[in-house]
């Protein structure tokens, strides 16, 4: 059976059951605490944490899941996957223990002709926690399982909960026996390689407090209503029904592994040694290239942090792999087409996308091969260099200059150097990469809203959404839902207060869809006035008005006037509508994949984020200008319509990034087929009240993704008022019409290149006679003759390693030591070189360098025969001086 009939099936089985089928919900979450959606029940925990109503009390979805914790074990053990399918049907406070096992269990075992799996009964076992005779009951007496494969197990195998306070409860597991050449008898207890998990069932029917392990927290007490949350494997399922050993031998991995040997002329499953590590690296192909196929799928670019760091590695893993297969031609294209044919059957959107996927994973690997070519010559310098210094560890500078001049991930750095045999400084790296990692921790600090503060609004969540008024007014009647600070409810705000205001009703537009928050007023008829300088959505339903008690006091319960500053909500209008504007006028000069990758407006200025595999040309920028401006000149209307989802595709209209959409959208369509978006933002009445629009800039944001910057209306007036003034003093001082600024500014330019190469030659000789006068000083120390000085103040790093080796020259065939340095604005450049003769000796540059580094406050490194570092400490030169002539003895 194949895995598309799979899920069908599932689906088909829980509707028939009463469930509402849910769509997959995105990977990424508006979840503080996840990197990806990482289990089928996690876009249910709103309803399980009591902080959201559901609209149906029965559901069943199959929930795309990316878990990243065990990359490094992906290929070795055929048992973890990083993308992998989620079957669950849930219940909330619906039925309970009986019907959901029923459930699993029909599914499982009925004919295949009746729409179930039709797998054999005796071969299941099910699991139950050690004091549930409840379940152990139902799966005995109403299913009939005999008592001997039913097994009991502990709080670590047979009992959930989220990991905090919350809701939890025992787990009925169902295994399936794979037969004895798979292992021993004696069920789950005895070997789960044998006996594999292919469903969960969780009861939820009590709430757990504080602290404790995973398999020993307190137990508070049972919850109000119990809940269902049970999860089926996909790909598991499949490998049994499939009759294969293991999940990439099934019908949507091992297509991918065929590819990867097509591809490289090699075979899966040739056995012995090599034929192991072929092995491997074939199902880290199949599994990461699903993986990222998957996350490009949902607007994930490759970048250095977070979310896109984990894509860009799994990429990097491909290439790589597939380099140690024997590729030696580009593979990434192939192995993305075959994963969107084998998927899109089930994801109909990867077919969709289909190009932009492939773009996106071919840049990087193109990227990727660039990195691989530059980076692993030096990678073997620093393997070399230290097995010369006698050492089994490669440093963190070394391991940092591989991630930061060449963007080798530490942990391509950590599999290359194991393969050689040597290990890294993981310590020093991490210490020297932390700035970068504070600023990934703060980025993710930013979210403004997670599930601690969300349990505060669960109230007004349960009334229903705030009601957005600010489509057809600026200023509503509302009425004060709640008062919140300092993470709780309270029923007055005074003077002075900083609180966030729940209304019933709003014109205060809340941030999303990258237009930015309006400000404004709250006020009531008794004089009580607060300030709004943010509004915010929680849970994507309820408005919070972040705001400022300036006099009077609020109370839950008053009747309030709530009002938009509409000078700032008509600059936001035209940012809002700019952007709409710059986005339709890049595709027509760049094509229908220039899709959108995100974007930011606000009063006066916007910026776009789209999908491009370069920078735009000159020619380009000016002809999406052109358009953009030719469309606010011809005043098109701007027009709104709500309509189905389904109908505004098939309309042609684009959706935004990273909005989910219901079954009803919002429709904005500017000047007809011009532009036609699904945005639920706020727009100017026609696009003439845009004004000028002004690009500032294009630059990349990510890999396969770039950024366009510009001002509009006023703001665009200004900018260019800015520049005419600028040009007319420049023209000014320069004496020549503004139409000849660029050639005479070009002509300077020239005559100063010409300026700074005489005064670097000039320069240079000087060294270089100051350098030939040092070889006069040069000290024999034993068998070494040591030239070892401090040179004129301002030579660069460059300038001392062109003169060390040009003095090692004149050395000749003798045992020599050149230690050069100089200090540069208030740095100390020093290069050390050695000639042949000396590293015959047992001497090493980079050992010295080494040993001086700290002398002068710095750090360095190199090969044997020439290395180079920098300090910040002129008054340590003649110490360092003294340590390489101490070198030489």
């Amino acid at each position: 059976m194949q895995t598309h009939e799979i899920r069908k099936r599932f689906l088909d089985h829980f509707v028939a059951a009463g469930h509402t089928e849910i769509p997959s919900a995105s990977l990424v979450l508006d979840d503080p605490n996840l990197l990806f959606v990482n289990a089928g029940m996690v876009p249910f925990k709103p309803y399980f944490l009591g902080e959201r109503t559901p609209e149906s009390p029965r559901a069943t979805s199959i929930q795309k899941c990316v878990r990243t914790l065990d990359i490094e074990e992906v290929g070795i053990t055929t048992r973890h996957n990083t993308f992998f399918q989620m079957a669950g049907n849930f219940s909330f406070g619906d039925y309970f223990k009986r019907e959901a096992i029923a459930f699993a269990w029909s599914l499982l075992t009925n004919p295949v002709a009746d729409g179930g799996f039709g797998i054999d009964p005796t071969r299941l076992w099910p699991t139950v926690y050690l004091d549930d005779d409840e379940a152990e009951a139902i799966w005995r007496d109403e299913i009939g399982v005999p008592a001997e494969r039913i097994q009991r197990r502990g709080m670590k195998d047979n009992y959930w909960s989220m990991g905090v306070p919350g809701p939890c409860g025992p787990c009925s597991e169902i295994f399936y026996d794979r037969g004895p050449e798979y292992g021993v008898e004696g069920g789950p207890e005895a070997d789960e390689d044998r006996y594999i998990e292919i469903w969960n069932l969780v009861f939820m029917q009590n709430e757990r407090g504080e602290g404790g392990t995973k398999d020993d927290y307190p137990i508070l007490g049972p919850l109000p209503r119990p809940n269902i949350d049970t999860g089926m494997g996909i790909e598991r399922v499949a490998t049994i029904l499939q009759g294969v050993d293991n999940v990439y031998e099934t019908d949507l991995l091992k297509p991918v592994i065929d590819t990867a040997a097509r591809l490289t002329g090699r075979a899966y499953g040739a056995g012995g040694e090599d034929g192991h590590a072929a092995d491997v690296r074939f199902r880290v192909i199949a599994d990461h290239a699903r993986t990222a196929v998957m996350l490009i799928s949902d607007e994930i670019t490759p970048g250095n942090d977070g979310r896109g760091y984990v894509l860009r590695r799994l990429l990097r893993r491909i290439v790589r792999s597939a380099r140690l297969l024997g590729a030696d031609q580009p593979t990434m294209g192939d192995f993305v087409d075959t994963v969107i044919a084998t998927m899109s059957p089930s994801y109909p959107v990867l077919a969709e996308k289909a190009s932009s996927i492939r773009a996106t994973a071919v840049a990087e690997e193109q990227a990727f091969l660039r990195t691989l070519a530059d980076g692993s010559k030096l990678f073997d310098e620093a393997v070399t260099a230290t097995r010369d210094a006698g050492s089994t560890v490669i440093t963190g500078s070394k391991a940092f200059a591989l991630h930061d001049t060449y963007g080798f991930p530490i942990d391509l750095t950590l599999e290359m150097a194991a393969e050689a045999g040597l290990s890294v400084d993981e310590q020093g790296f991490t210490d020297l990469m932390a700035e970068q990692r504070r600023r990934a921790q703060a980025d993710a600090k930013g979210k403004k809203t997670g599930h601690a503060e969300e349990s505060v609004y669960r109230e007004f969540l349960d009334r229903g959404p705030t009601e957005f008024t600010g489509f057809d007014e600026l200023v509503s009647d509302a009425t004060v839902l709640g008062i919140v600070g300092g993470g709780l409810t309270r029923p007055v705000a005074t003077v002075g207060d900083q609180v966030d205001i729940v209304l019933d009703r709003t014109p205060l537009y809340a941030e999303s869809g990258g237009q930015m928050a309006d400000i404004g007023t709250i006020s009531t008829s008794a004089g009580a006035r607060a300030r709004v300088t943010d509004v915010q959505k929680v849970a994507k339903s309820v408005y919070r008005h972040v705001a400022t008690v300036e006099a009077g006091e609020f109370v839950v319960g008053d009747v309030v006037l709530a009002a938009v500053d509409p000078q700032y909500r008509r600059g936001a209008t035209q940012g809002h509508s700019g952007t709409h504007l710059v986005g339709a006028a890049l595709r027509q000069v760049l094509g229908s994949g220039a899709t959108q990758a995100g974007s930011l407006n606000r009063p006066g200025y916007l910026r776009f984020d789209f999908r491009a595999q370069g920078p735009l040309s000159d020619a380009q920028r000016a002809e999406v200008e052109d358009i953009t401006n030719s469309a606010v000149e011809s005043d098109h209307e701007v027009h709104t319509f709500e309509t189905g989802l389904d109908e505004a595709k098939a309309m042609g209209a684009m959706a935004l990034f990273g909005e989910n959409y219901g079954d009803r959208v919002r429709v904005v369509e500017i000047g007809g087929p011009f532009s036609m978006e699904l945005c639920g933002g706020t727009h100017v009445g026609s696009s003439a009240q845009v004004g000028p629009v002004t690009l500032l800039g294009e630059s990349s944001v990510a890999s396969g993704v770039r950024r366009v910057e510009a001002y509009v209306g006023l703001d665009s007036y200004r900018h260019l008022a800015r520049e005419r003034a600028l040009l007319a003093a420049v023209s000014s001082t320069l004496k020549v019409p503004g139409e000849e600024v660029p050639d005479r500014v070009a002509t300077l330019v020239e005559r100063l290149r010409d300026a700074e190469k005489s005064l670097e030659k000039l320069k240079a000789d000087a060294a270089r006679a100051s350098a030939a006068s040092v070889l006069d000083d040069a000290e024999r120390i034993g068998d070494t003759l040591v030239v070892a000085a401090r040179l004129a103040d301002g030579l660069s790093g460059g300038d001392l390693r062109a003169l060390a080796t040009d003095l090692r020259a004149r050395l000749g065939s003798q045992a020599g030591i050149v230690a050069l340095f100089s200090v540069t604005d208030g740095k100390v450049p020093f290069v050390v070189a050695l000639t042949g003769a000396a590293r015959d000796a047992g001497l090493s540059a980079g050992a010295i360098v080494g040993d001086v580094a700290p002398t002068v406050g710095g750090r360095g490194g190199g090969k044997p025969d020439l290395a180079q570092g920098s300090g910040t400490d002129p008054d340590g030169i003649a110490t360092a001086l003294a340590r390489v002539r101490q070198a030489a003895g």
